[in-house]
């Protein structure tokens, strides 16, 4: 049904002197001004272009209209303006201000080779989601999917980015490793429900050091949390020690990552440690006396009460050697609240209670 627009100028009270009026001459407009902002930090960054640079084209150049460098451009510049879905740039690929977002230098489309893409700057979704899904082994004779992704490319520069961020090395880093639940709502490829979150998911594993994301790697939700952590954290301390070979490196995690094989990696890297460790009757005996105290501090005053214990221990039969660990003896208002991490730190590098709540 078509809609009736009244062409020609509306009038308005006045302010004062000044006519108000309404006029319907603005041309082609974009609601997404705050674009502008992230391009310049691309100018000044260049971190998309680098990013096209860790893909192979083999398309005939002759037929290219949109370069891997402006396809990258649209689509991250899409995603960061709210645009999920790639059905979105069917209706973006007029857009003059995405145009420009993604260095498309005729924004207005006008040059297009085809009739019918004339007026669109922009891919549309078909382009796009070739871009996303070509195959590794895509090459020349391949018929629509030319542009292959290299992903160990891409690793390599989402750590050089941060290794960039710095003027000089730190004495010291801490990385920290994360998993965590991305909720599944349909059917997708590789969906299982995971108990801990009691959900259809897939399950990333995230390392940043403060706010520099250094991987961000998609996983299917049945397996352990930790699964592939060691092999991530290979590469990417490898990298910052080629640029810092005398930075000290910290890892810390929660009790999920509180793995033998994670440990063992660490002790036999020179990388130190500060996990979680999930409580258990062993560990609460251990700290048994410190428990008490802590109870006694608390209906004494009647504040939360914090005890700690270093002592050394081992599982028995998980844990290849006995290990450092500190014991939280906690006694709150609804009683004891025992925790526990494991760490490779030395006590005269950090003392139990400052390692606990300080690191």
């Amino acid at each position: 049904m078509g809609t009736e627009c009244t062409a020609g100028q509306l009038e308005f009270h006045g302010l004062g002197r000044r006519a108000v009026v309404g006029e319907f001459n603005g041309g082609t407009i974009s609601s997404d001004s705050g674009g502008l902002l992230l391009r310049e930090v691309e100018q000044r960054t260049h971190i998309l272009k680098r990013l096209a640079g860790c893909f192979v084209d083999h398309r005939d150049e002759a037929q290219i209209e949109h370069s891997v460098e402006s396809l990258i451009k649209q689509r991250v510049m899409g995603l960061a303006l709210g645009y999920e879905d790639l059905n979105d740039h069917d209706a973006l690929r007029h857009d003059p201000l995405l145009a420009l977002l993604s260095d498309q230098p005729d924004l207005s489309g006008k040059r297009r080779k085809r009739a019918r893409d004339k007026g669109c700057a922009l891919a549309g979704k078909s382009t796009l989601n070739r871009l996303e899904l070509t195959p590794f082994d895509a090459d020349e004779a391949s018929r629509y999917k030319k542009v292959v992704a290299r992903p160990e490319a891409m690793d390599d520069l989402v750590v050089d980015l941060f290794l960039e961020a710095y003027d000089t090395a730190p004495e010291e880093v801490i990385l920290d490793v994360d998993a965590t639940d991305d909720p599944l709502h349909g059917h997708q490829e590789g969906r299982f429900f995971h108990g801990y979150y009691r959900s259809y998911c897939y399950l990333p594993l995230y390392i940043f050091c403060g706010e520099h994301l250094l991987c961000a790697r998609l996983r299917k939700a049945d397996q352990d949390g930790a699964a592939g952590t060691v092999d991530e954290l290979a590469r990417i301390i490898e990298r910052i020690r080629l640029s810092w070979p005398q930075t000290r490196i910290i890892v810390r995690g929660d009790s999920g990552f509180c793995r033998d094989e994670l440990m063992a990696w660490c002790e036999a890297h020179g990388v130190d440690y500060v996990l979680g460790l999930a409580k258990n009757s062993r560990l609460k005996t251990a700290i048994a006396a410190e428990l008490l105290e802590a109870k006694v501090q608390y209906e004494a005053t009647q504040q939360a009460a914090r005890v700690f214990r270093d002592f050394r221990y081992r599982t028995r039969k998980s844990w290849s050697c006995e290990r450092r660990v500190i014991g939280k003896a906690e006694h709150l208002a609804k009683g004891e609240n025992p925790r526990f991490i494991v760490t490779s730190l030395s006590a005269e590098r950090m003392e139990d209670r400052a390692l606990y709540e300080e690191l």
